[in-house]
């Protein structure tokens, strides 16, 4: 970053600022990707996943440099991706590997496409869009993942929004009266922002629905009459490019970012309930505790999809104002979400 950049970057819109390419972002789940090329969108970069015969993972731009129509309309043979209207098939490199018809004295043209680090970790596609060196930064991960103690539901999120927008609406927490017996917590006072180059962490006490501390807990989720509140600490965290919070011991939330241009962004919600509590549970057979945790699997996704119908109609109301009248001015209160707005400037100008 210069000096110049530096000194305009509080001018920087940021609702039109970029992302930094030069991080890992999901743009899928490990899930949708089965036998079949899967088309997806990273930041206007179009671009095509799929799996090989021994199930690795790979990614190359979405077109065809013959006739520049869409690899992800064709099909995966031996190990390439083969183009649907002439069959021409390219490698994991992106270089062309076969043409059907290419005559005896022909060579395969030099032609190549852009391949993009891709790795599967944990239940997602983790995907590095810039130029940087990949190997350098590690995806954010969820640990929680395959953690026989945690049980984990899953929602995507698809709305017509910059992504800061959504981040600023994960990040405050003073929006709780929105989502009645959707939301986990109530009562959320900030306590602290802390704030650095690469994370803005902020420190909320609140009042939780939940207490996951006996066997029948979970119950819970399903009967609103069961909860009781008590008082417990909501730590949200921006790490750009994700996010990730905790309320107490019981939940944990992460929320895995693919912003697709200016005005829509796609994200993935994951939820995750604490079974630490358990200790009895943790002496039974793996087998067992692994046929819980898969059995539960998705318990809290319409809570998730409920608290994600309610944000996504905010935030599409946000946009839609904006793009209507740019220079109308919001006026913020919470300095977590002044912080959010400074890493999301700083970034973008890393990544340029």
């Amino acid at each position: 970053m210069n000096l110049s950049q530096v000194s305009n970057k509080n001018n920087l819109n940021i609702r039109t600022c970029g992302i930094n390419p030069n991080l890992w972002y999901v743009v899928a789940t490990s899930a949708e990707i089965k036998n079949q090329p899967v088309a997806v969108t990273l930041w206007q970069e179009e671009i095509v996943i799929y799996r090989d015969q021994e199930g690795k993972i790979h990614s190359l731009e979405d077109r065809c440099p013959h006739r520049q129509v869409k690899l992800s309309a064709g099909k995966i043979v031996e190990n390439t991706l083969e183009c649907a209207y002439h069959g021409w098939c390219f490698n994991e490199e992106g270089k062309c590997s076969f043409v059907p018809y290419l005559e005896e004295k022909q060579k395969l043209p030099p032609c190549k496409i852009r391949s993009y680090p891709v790795q599967e970790l944990d239940g997602f596609i983790w995907l590095f869009l810039g130029d940087g060196d990949s190997n350098l930064i590690k995806p954010m991960g969820l640990p929680e993942w395959d953690h026989l103690n945690y049980i984990a539901s899953v929602a995507e999120l698809n709305c017509q929004g910059h992504f800061s927008y959504l981040i600023e609406n994960i990040m405050d927490m003073y929006h709780g009266h929105l989502h009645d017996n959707y939301q986990a917590w109530a009562t959320a006072k900030l306590e602290n922002v802390e704030a650095n180059n690469h994370r803005v962490d902020a420190y909320y006490s609140a009042q939780s629905y939940y207490k996951i501390d006996k066997i029948w807990s979970i119950s819970q989720l399903f009967f609103p009459a069961l909860r009781r509140l008590h008082p417990v600490p909501l730590t949200v965290s921006y790490i750009y490019p994700h996010w990730a919070s905790s309320l107490g011991n019981d939940f944990k939330i992460y929320c895995l970012f693919c912003p697709i241009n200016e005005t829509q962004t796609k994200a993935y919600l994951i939820h995750f309930t604490s079974l630490n509590a358990f200790w009895r549970l943790h002496k039974l057979p793996v087998k067992f505790r692994r046929f819980v945790k898969d059995s539960l699997f998705n318990s809290a996704k319409k809570l998730l999809e409920g608290l994600i119908i309610q944000d996504v109609e905010m935030i599409e109301q946000e946009q839609k104002a904006f793009l209507e009248n740019k220079k109308l001015r919001n006026f913020e209160l919470n300095r977590t979400v002044v912080a959010v707005q400074k890493l999301i400037r700083q970034q973008f100008l890393l990544g340029k």
